[in-house]
């Protein structure tokens, strides 16, 4: 189902008008009737405004089932290493500290890699 199809329904299936959505979200009408007929596609920040303002979970966006979906590690997943032995003690311990850091620090982190490997990869090129 396309996004604009599924906020059309969940809108019209809570009873709301695009006033409604409108008034709950500070989002004009006409940007709202774009959103629904796809002329327009949104960000997720206003999924997430138009979400709240249904009293909806953000998911219900995306699918058609009930079900919560189940839910990856979408910050650090590896195929093969850290599968097994002292990589995967290793991997799963990072996994459950990077889970409580704070989104500008995980950014941060993530950076200093992004740095460190591009120097790595300038020294390698100059040997």
């Amino acid at each position: 189902m396309v996004i604009a199809d599924r906020l059309k329904a969940l809108r019209k299936q809570k009873n709301m008008s695009q006033a409604d959505i409108e008034k709950r979200t500070g989002l004009l009408r006409c940007y709202i009737s774009r959103v629904e007929n796809g002329y327009t596609v949104p960000a997720i920040e206003t999924l997430e405004k138009m979400a709240r303002a249904m009293e909806v979970p953000i998911y219900t966006l995306f699918c058609d089932s009930e079900q919560r979906p189940k839910i990856l590690n979408p910050r650090f997943n590896c195929k093969g290493w850290g599968t097994s032995g002292r990589d995967a003690r290793m991997l799963n311990k990072f996994r459950r500290l990077l889970s409580r850091t704070k989104e500008g620090d995980v950014k941060l982190l993530l950076f200093i890699a992004q740095k460190m490997s591009q120097r790595k990869k300038v020294l390698r090129k100059k040997r």
